[in-house]
């Protein structure tokens, strides 16, 4: 594998963003990802447990652009199983 991305997560939480994602407690999701050196590993676990703490991902109520979401999730290296559980959650509800 290719050497990760150097773009941060702030990057990839804004592309999120304008592709139509909800985040709940952002400012939370954002300081704990600030904490870590591997933001990608600690934002999978986020995405899959953090609303044990209030961080949830919702699509807006106009929709979500799921190549804008995929787009994102390639640039900045994530695996294509992260990015399926993500896109799934975000039809129900994470």
């Amino acid at each position: 594998m290719g050497s990760l991305s150097n773009e941060s997560f702030d990057e990839f939480l804004d592309s999120l963003k304008q592709a139509g994602v909800v985040i709940s407690n952002e400012r939370e999701l954002r300081e704990r990802l600030a904490e870590v050196q591997r933001w990608r590993f600690a934002f999978a676990t986020l995405a899959s447990y953090g609303s044990r703490i209030g961080i949830r991902f919702e699509g807006r109520s106009a929709g979500v652009n799921e190549a804008e979401i995929h787009r994102a999730f390639a640039q900045f290296q994530l695996p294509e199983s992260l990015e399926a559980a993500f896109a799934a959650g975000l039809k129900v509800g994470y």
